[in-house]
């Protein structure tokens, strides 16, 4: 299936009156959601919109059913065998909150993590260091995207208890070896948390494999609806954990003194579920499993390559991590000498109907240790098809025609200000010129403010 294929399958890509169909390149924050999932959804609603476990009559009957075919889809998809394995959950960051405040830490106790994790793999650990008193090591990455063994090795033998990795990053694209981590990890009796919201949706995920002890991913970024995530891991690593919130769903039995939980994976799974996002995130898995990971990759390395070939002689458009986009098929990141990130997403948003990411990717460690204002993204999905890339390409050369160079700011030179925030912290790069480019865009519509939306958070 190519994505010609397929984009008739997903409603957000289609034409509108007066408007041709948009250039969608941010699936690395979210995907696009295809009209079965949407249909799965629905149906819940209008058919069976009952409470799983909880009565007897036929719409509870048939959520309860669906609701547990659903785990074991997820069970299959991400090899467990298991399905008592999988914690259904609002996303990601739940599922490492889970695992962060629900294992039993000792004061000393060691966490490892790499020095370029998303906030949801970062701020959970600095919280419990104040509040529990364990440490943090932090695994410098390099640039370059090759991984060192030794370096690994070394924040190992210092005394961990748990590995907390991205699997693929979202600031670049590029993939750690798993399963090598997995086993240098465990030989120190050491347990590993793995951050797999960018591999899963891109590749398959077989934990058995792997031998990871949790893994959590985000229904979002891989066809599915918002507020829909997954903690896969192994009923006996589950029962380990303490449970964030207990109450409806989460108890065997209780009495006006004590109670007894349920066994995993019930007992971390709280009040009334999410049950047509449930059923909408296993659609997106049907659908990804029919299209097939050889399909889906194709589509991003195809993508991916065309724009790195197009742009590799434009010295002003630096891109972030590896070179070779093999190694980073599904993002392009990049900055442009002289222009604030934001300014760069804007201009292509308005004057191509291109939409990319931009700001600093819940990474803010990153950009902060190297004086950076962010970078723009543009990310790719089984939808993304040549003439995404195309214009992509076209509306990059011609900001680079309205906009002359000028010297690099702070947007593209590890500079820092002095000062608490300095210029990684501004919204606007100081000195960027930004200006330049806000007059630069086609005044096809206005956009009040919408630079400052999220600017630099996530």
């Amino acid at each position: 299936m190519t994505p010609s294929a397929v984009r008739d399958d997903f409603p957000a890509l289609r034409a509108r009156p007066d408007h041709p169909a948009p250039v969608y390149l941010d699936s690395a924050c979210m995907s696009l959601v295809p009209r079965s999932v949407l249909d799965a959804m629905e149906e819940y609603y209008a058919d069976f919109p009952g409470c799983a476990g909880r009565s007897l009559h036929r719409f509870a009957e048939e959520v309860g059913r669906r609701f547990e075919d659903a785990r074991a889809t997820f069970a299959r998809f991400l090899g467990r065998g298991d399905p008592a394995g999988i914690v259904f959950l609002r996303n990601s960051t739940e599922a490492i909150n889970l695992v962060g405040q629900g294992l039993p830490w000792k004061r000393g106790d060691r966490v490892l993590i790499s020095d370029r994790e998303h906030n949801s793999n970062l701020i959970v650990w600095q919280r419990l260091a104040a509040e529990r008193g364990i440490g943090i090591e932090v695994l410098a990455l390099s640039d370059s995207g090759e991984f060192e063994p030794d370096e690994l090795e070394e924040k190992l033998a210092r005394g961990v208890r748990l590995v907390s990795l991205f699997h693929t990053s979202n600031l670049d694209g590029s993939s750690l070896p798993v399963r090598e981590i997995v086993e240098r990890a465990h030989d120190r009796d050491a347990q590993v948390l793995i951050d797999g919201c960018q591999a899963a949706p891109h590749e398959p995920v077989d934990l058995g494999r792997l031998g990871v002890d949790f893994y959590a991913i985000s229904g979002h970024k891989m066809l599915g609806p918002t507020g829909t995530g997954v903690l896969a891991s192994t009923p006996d690593a589950l029962r380990e954990l303490r449970p964030l919130s207990v109450g409806g769903e989460t108890v065997e039995w209780s009495t006006l003194a004590t109670h007894e939980l349920r066994p995993p994976p019930h007992r971390f799974e709280a009040g009334l579920q999410n049950y047509a996002g449930v059923l909408g995130a296993r659609a997106g898995i049907d659908y990804l499993t029919r299209v097939g990971f050889d399909e889906v990759g194709a589509a991003a390395r195809r993508a991916n390559e065309l724009i790195s070939s197009e742009l590799e002689d434009e010295t002003r458009v630096h891109v972030l991590g590896p070179r070779d986009p093999a190694r980073r098929p599904s993002i392009f990141a990049f900055t442009i000498d002289g222009l604030d990130p934001h300014d760069v997403a804007l201009f292509l948003d308005e004057g191509f109907r291109v939409m990319v990411r931009s700001g600093m990717h819940c990474v803010h460690s990153f950009y902060a240790r190297r004086g950076l204002t962010g970078n723009a993204r543009a990310s790719f999905y089984l939808y993304t098809d040549r003439h995404d890339a195309e214009a992509f390409v076209q509306g990059v050369r011609e900001l680079l025609g309205r906009v002359p160079a000028q010297r690099a700011n702070g947007t593209s030179a590890a500079r820092r200000e002095s000062g608490s925030r300095g210029a990684a912290g501004r919204r606007r790069a100081a000195g960027s010129t930004g200006a330049a480019a806000r007059s630069a865009r086609p005044p096809r519509r206005a956009a009040p403010g919408r630079a400052a939306s999220g600017a630099g958070s996530g």
